[in-house]
């Protein structure tokens, strides 16, 4: 017998209807049909924590919720002073409260994919010995979990140099040394996991695995066993990224006769100030002096005009065009107030979710923007000229927002950001580029910020990307930490090992 269906009004899609209010409903879709554990592999100074961050905040980006556990934050909480010696195999103390370091962190992953909605776990530590990645299988397999190995693998020195002093030299296990004696002490802790490293073999022992080794920076990748949608997911945006510096600018087009009319969507042309806008941003780029610069437009009026004022070679993109109103193209707000009350409501109660009739929503969007986002990992400098919507969910991607903060990130009219990578983040300028322009941005409504209405929202989902979004307290100590995990891992090694606490404008879209 088909299934009762009923058409949820946040998202206009069929679902089935549940005549059992009382039971709990799923938290979140799940996008992967197992968790996974990505786990990390690799010599230090090899941009495992880059990958990590990367790869975490593209994951909860296309909406599966993921989260980094870093290894090395379990041992500084653990361990307030050590040395190169700290890492020797033969020093049997320390092996004890790395392996302690690194259940504690399996345990916090076995929380978070069983009990608090994530879907992928990034184990981020060296795991060089078979002993530790047999360990981790172990775990995976009791707990049903899936694994794929990620290996970074770079033999070049001047690579190692260069990421040691830009991150590792900065880092608290560092804080009271000159840079010439962490330097001396990271290369010796380098020889000490030298020693005992055991690369992914993907030809023999470790055939059965699902992996991607990613050799010198992303020159060469050895791919085995791909499980999952996921996974080669995963493995493509791996195979894109790249470290090369280089800066991204991001604007809006100029200000269109839509904006000073406050219409949304649509296909006008620019306004007086629009046009000198883009003489003004020509002007900002011959200032820039910016070598082989890509411009990309969406196929909208409003952009290709800015572009054209350029004087340079532009690629229109399909992808880039502003998020679609549906039936509300070319309507004022207070048009769709009147017009559909009720869409009015349900918008201001969950915009990323909320699909306009016929329309798209920003989850929609955000999933039509992957391709720009990989090509853009992929290129050295460009210029995005695009549209609010478009705008807001490429700097969501940059600076790891949510999916509850993208809708209403800020970006003015005649503003460039320049985005430029980082090690572990992105920085942002903002240049306003002396042209007034009509401010057209929405602040969040006060319905939306008490709250979505459990009747409007009965048939919606809760946001994916960063699930957590106020960052929980560090361990007081190494050792209260352990007796609250102990019966979630009643493999951990017995409590009595010695340890120390560580002190420590704007579119209307």
């Amino acid at each position: 017998m088909p299934m009762e269906l009923t058409r949820s009004r946040v998202q206009k899609i069929w679902i089935p209807i549940d005549h059992r209010p009382s039971l709990p409903r799923p938290p979140v879709p799940q996008l992967t049909n197992s968790p996974t554990v990505i786990v990390m592999v690799g010599l230090p100074a090899r941009g495992k924590t880059y990958m990590s961050k990367k790869l975490t905040r593209y994951l909860n980006w296309i909406g599966v919720p993921t989260k980094v556990f870093n290894v090395g934050d379990y041992r500084r909480t653990a361990v307030k002073d050590f040395s190169f010696h700290f890492f020797r195999a033969d020093n049997e103390e320390a092996m004890k409260v790395r392996k302690q370091c690194a259940l504690a962190a399996l345990s916090d992953i076995q929380l978070y994919l069983k009990d608090e909605g994530g879907q992928i776990a990034v184990f981020d530590a060296t795991n060089t010995t078979k002993e530790r990645r047999t360990m981790v299988l172990d775990f995976a397999k009791e707990n049903d979990f899936k694994v794929f190995f990620v290996e970074s693998v770079c033999d070049d020195p001047s690579v190692v140099a260069s990421n040691i002093m830009e991150v590792k030299l900065s880092s608290p296990d560092y804080k009271d040394c000159s840079s010439a004696e962490a330097m001396e002490d990271f290369m010796k802790r380098i020889d000490c996991y030298q020693a005992t490293y055991q690369p992914l073999d993907p030809d023999n022992d470790d055939r059965h695995l699902s992996l991607i080794k990613v050799l010198d920076v992303g020159q060469r990748f050895v791919v085995n066993r791909v499980q999952d949608h996921i996974q080669s997911r995963i493995v493509y945006y791996l195979m894109n990224i790249h470290v090369q510096p280089r800066s991204i600018y991001i604007c809006q087009h100029g200000e269109s006769e839509y904006n000073i009319q406050g219409r949304i969507g649509g296909d006008s042309g620019l306004s007086v100030r629009g046009k000198k806008f883009s003489i003004a941003l020509r002007g900002f780029l011959e200032d820039q002096n910016l070598k082989d610069l890509k411009i990309w437009t969406s196929q909208l009026k409003s952009t290709i005009q800015t572009a054209e004022a350029l004087n340079l070679p532009y690629e229109q993109w399909k992808a880039l065009n502003e998020l679609d109103a549906g039936v509300c193209e070319e309507m004022t707000y207070d048009d769709i107030k009147a017009t559909y009350p009720e869409e009015y409501a349900l918008r201001s109660q969950d915009k990323y979710y909320y699909r306009y009739p016929t329309g798209e929503s920003y989850q929609d969007l955000v999933q039509r923007l992957e391709p720009v986002i990989m090509e853009l990992e992929r290129q050295e400098n460009v210029l995005v000229i695009c549209h609010q919507g478009v705008m807001r969910c490429l700097l969501a991607y940059f600076l790891d927002k949510s999916a509850d903060e993208m809708p209403y990130l800020k970006c003015p009219l005649h503003t460039v950001l320049k985005l430029t990578p980082v090690a572990y983040g992105c920085r942002v300028e903002s240049i306003f580029l002396n042209v007034e322009a009509i401010n057209t941005h929405r602040e969040r409504s006060e319905e939306a910020k008490k709250g979505p209405n459990p009747l409007m929202r009965r048939n919606s989902v809760t946001p994916l990307a960063s699930p957590e979004p106020t960052k929980k307290p560090r361990i007081n100590s190494f050792e209260e930490h352990m007796a609250s995990t102990s019966a979630a891992l009643p493999s951990c090694l017995p409590r009595e090992v010695p340890t120390q606490n560580l002190n420590n404008s704007q579119n209307q879209y």
